[in-house]
């Protein structure tokens, strides 16, 4: 049988469709399974050991640029790795058009995916002539409920965190905490000012200063977050997915949104905390830990909202109940 995944990005979301992968190949040792996600996540899955096959697409690159040649030439190649690979079964994990049409070129004979109210865009589930019921609140859960039309059974959730990533740079010898400021939504990001006390409470309350670790186009969030800690912090640039990998691994604990990086440190086995404002806990939290998110409930909170700046639901955090959390989680009773 040949397998092939469907989902293209954000970070996040692949980490949490990781074990996906690990339960198909625990059914299904023989099968092929590849993977269709786009090309700067790529280094995520390279080298995984369940998968034989990455697939990548440009979806981004395409929408910014339709009518050139090069993305004309980019779609011929997908065309063709996915002719090439021979799918017979496509397993949509995201549950929109690009996802769906990915899996209607592969020409797989069964195109499994989330049925029509399920859906984030309900209208693609005309690509898909599996339909799923999907079951579960956390999106882990949810992607393994639509795995189980394949008889992989959701028990034993396994990232396959020691497989994924391997490499990167050497980080610090010193320990350390690593914050990543950052996110996707502007209203996911706990204000700037706030990070800076609460790398200075951290310190006092752990002993271990912060490294700030921003993303791409985030420098000046993280000189911010710096320029208010005090002293307890301190910039490092990660950029690659296996240089991140390397930090986040090291960290003794990694702090941040509901975000990719996040999410990809929760994976990799490191102690995290994530401030959530408007995404749920229970459906996007770390996985199996839910001591591990912080937040405060408000009448409009989970709202889901794309907004442009941090609203009540994180301005509201106290740096100190961050410190206090973190300290808990870390095992630390006074800073040594």
């Amino acid at each position: 049988m040949r397998i092939l995944i469907i989902r293209t990005s954000a970070l996040g979301d692949i980490v949490h469709c990781l074990p996906v992968l690990r339960a198909l190949k625990r059914t299904h040792p023989d099968a092929e399974v590849g993977w269709a996600v786009e090309a700067p996540m790529a280094p995520v899955l390279e080298g995984h050991p369940d998968l034989d096959q990455i697939i990548p697409v440009h979806f981004r690159q395409w929408r910014h640029r339709p009518f050139q040649r090069a993305t004309r030439n980019e779609l011929g190649g997908l065309y063709r790795a996915l002719r090439t690979f021979r799918a017979d079964v496509a397993l949509d994990l995201m549950g929109n058009h690009k996802s769906a049409a990915v899996a209607a070129l592969s020409r797989a004979r069964r195109r499994i995916g989330a049925r029509r109210e399920d859906r984030r865009e309900p209208s693609s589930a005309i690509w898909i002539n599996e339909p799923v019921a999907v079951h579960g609140v956390h999106a882990v859960d949810r992607a393994l409920s639509i795995a189980t039309a394949l008889d992989a059974e959701p028990v034993d959730v396994d990232f396959g965190g020691s497989a994924i990533l391997q490499g990167g740079a050497e980080p610090p010898a010193e320990d350390f905490l690593l914050i990543h400021p950052g996110a996707g939504w502007p209203n996911k990001r706990y204000p700037a000012r706030l990070w800076g006390q609460a790398a200075s409470d951290l310190e006092q309350r752990t002993g271990l200063p912060a490294l700030i670790v921003p993303g791409f186009g985030e420098e000046s969030l993280a000189a911010e977050v710096v320029e208010h800690s005090n002293g307890s912090a301190r910039t490092m640039s990660a950029p690659d997915l296996p240089d991140l990998a390397a930090l986040l691994r090291q960290a003794r604990m990694v702090l941040g949104a509901d975000s990719g990086p996040l999410h990809l440190a929760h994976a990799l086995g490191t102690p995290v905390l994530c401030l959530m404002g408007p995404t749920d806990p229970k459906r996007h939290g770390p996985y199996g830990a839910p001591d591990h998110a912080l937040w405060t409930r408000l009448p409009c909170s989970f709202c889901y909202k794309r907004l442009d700046s941090p609203k009540a639901c994180l301005q509201l955090l106290q740096t100190s109940a961050v410190a206090d959390r973190a300290a808990q989680i870390l095992g630390v009773t006074a800073a040594h």
